[in-house]
C-alpha cells in the first residue's frame, strides 16, 4: 500500500477511531466541509458542531469528542500507516470508489475496511455459508461439497473463517481453485481461531480477508454478530448447514432478509439438534439443499453436465479414488469394505460420506453401498 500523505492521513484518523459510528463521521465531514479541515477543528468548534447536530438526533458525546481529538496526532498516524504498510494491510472508506456499493447502503456501514489479500470484487456472485462451529462429520463434508461445486462456477464464497462449517467452506472454495473470503470478528493481523492460519493465508492469495477492525484488536464477542452484517451484505445468497435453533448463524439469516437475500438451508435429521435451525428456516420458507444444483440454478444460468460423474472423479483424494473403485454396481457391505481397505470405520465412513455427496455411490440399504449408474 502506497502511503498518500495528502489523503490517507485524514481517511484513516477519523475512520480508525473505534466504535465512531459512520453517521457521526459524515456529520463531522459535512459540518466542516472536509475531512482535512474537521481534522485542523478546536475542540471547541467541535463542541459547537455537537450542540447543533443534537438538535437532529445525532448525538456526539463528550467521549466522542475526546477520541476524535486525541486521534490527531500526525506522527501516530504516520506510524500506524506504516504498520500496515509493513504488514500487507491495506485499506479502504467509503469515500473510495473501490468500497463495496453492497455495504454502502446497510444499517450502520462500516466507514473503513481492512484487507489482507485482494479487494472485493462486485462483478461476481457471491454465496456466503454459515453454520455450526461444532458440526458433525456430515455438515463438515457437505459444506466442502456444496463449496466446492458452487466455487467451481466461478461464484465467491463469503464465510467468517470461524471452527466448523465456516472452515471447511473456505476449504471446498480454495479445493476448486475457486475464490473465497473470510470476514473478521477481530483485528485484521489476527488470525482467530489461531489453528487456522494456513487457511487464513491461502485464503488471501485469490481472494483475501477482510475485518472492520484495526490490528490488534481482539475477538471480542460482540465483534461476531456485527461482523454478521458485513457477511450477509455482500452476499448474493446464505446458505445455512447445521444449525441450532438459536444458533448464531440465524443472527446472519435475520440480516440478510432485511436486505432481501436468498437464504438456503441444507435439511437435516428431525431427532439431530444441531438441524433444528435449518429445519425451521425451511419451514418458513428456505429454499431446501438437496445438491448444488439447487443453488446454482437460482445464480447462473446452469445446466448440469451429462458426464458430470465423471468430472467428479477428479477431484477424489488417493483414498477416495480407491475406495470407489472397489464399490460397483452389485451392493456392497460395510463390514466388506474394511476388511478389503483396512481402514478403520470412522475414516472410512468418512470417506463414503463424501463420495455420496459427490453424487458418486448411493446407500440402496443401510450399510450397502453402490455405484451410481
Amino acid at each position: 500500500m502506497n502511503i498518500d500523505y495528502n489523503n490517507d492521513i485524514y481517511k484513516y484518523w477519523i475512520g480508525s477511531i473505534q466504535y465512531l459510528k459512520y453517521n457521526k463521521i459524515k456529520a463531522l465531514i459535512d459540518y466542516f466541509g472536509g475531512l482535512e479541515e474537521a481534522y485542523s477543528s478546536s475542540y471547541r468548534a467541535m463542541e459547537v458542531m455537537a450542540k447543533d447536530y443534537a438538535k437532529d438526533g445525532i448525538i456526539f458525546t463528550e467521549c466522542d469528542l475526546e477520541k476524535i481529538s486525541a486521534a490527531k496526532n500526525i506522527d501516530n498516524i504516520k506510524k500506524k500507516l506504516e504498520y500496515l504498510t509493513n504488514h500487507g494491510i491495506k485499506f479502504i472508506t467509503m469515500l473510495d470508489s473501490l468500497y463495496p456499493d453492497k455495504l454502502r447502503h446497510i444499517y450502520d456501514p462500516p466507514f473503513l475496511l481492512y484487507y489482507k489479500g485482494n479487494y472485493f470484487s462486485e462483478n461476481k456472485k457471491v454465496l456466503s455459508i454459515v453454520g455450526a462451529r461444532e458440526c458433525s462429520v456430515y455438515g463438515r463434508e457437505t459444506a466442502k461439497h456444496l463449496a466446492c461445486e458452487v466455487a467451481r462456477e466461478d461464484i465467491i464464497i463469503l464465510s467468517g473463517l470461524a471452527r466448523g462449517i465456516d472452515s471447511y467452506a473456505h476449504m471446498g472454495a480454495l479445493h476448486a481453485d475457486g475464490t473465497t473470503y473470510g470476514i473478521m470478528g477481530c483485528g485484521i493481523d489476527i488470525c482467530y481461531p489461531a489453528e487456522n492460519i494456513s487457511l487464513y493465508m491461502d485464503i488471501q492469495i485469490k481472494g483475501g480477508i477482510i475485518s472492520e477492525y484495526g490490528p490488534g484488536i481482539k475477538p471480542l464477542a460482540h465483534h461476531f454478530p456485527m461482523r454478521n452484517r458485513i457477511i450477509s451484505a455482500l452476499s448474493d445468497g446464505i446458505l445455512v448447514i447445521e444449525a441450532r435453533e438459536k444458533s448464531g448463524s440465524l443472527i446472519t439469516v435475520d440480516m440478510g432478509l432485511d436486505q432481501g437475500k436468498n437464504i438456503y438451508a441444507v435439511p437435516g435429521r428431525i431427532t439431530d439438534k444441531l438441524s433444528g435451525g435449518c429445519n425451521n428456516l425451511i419451514k418458513m420458507g428456505a429454499k431446501v439443499v438437496t445438491t448444488a444444483q439447487d443453488i446454482l440454478e437460482d445464480f447462473i444460468d446452469y445446466m448440469p453436465s451429462e458426464f458430470g460423474q465423471r468430472v467428479f472423479t477428479n477431484i477424489l483424494n488417493d483414498d477416495e479414488k480407491a475406495i470407489y473403485e472397489l464399490i460397483s454396481v452389485s451392493p456392497k457391505y460395510l463390514d466388506e469394505l474394511i476388511e478389503t481397505t483396512g481402514l478403520e470405520m470412522g475414516k472410512l465412513m468418512e470417506h463414503l460420506l463424501s463420495l455420496e455427496l459427490k453424487n458418486l455411490i448411493s446407500q440402496p440399504v443401510k450399510n450397502y453401498y453402490m455405484k451410481k449408474g
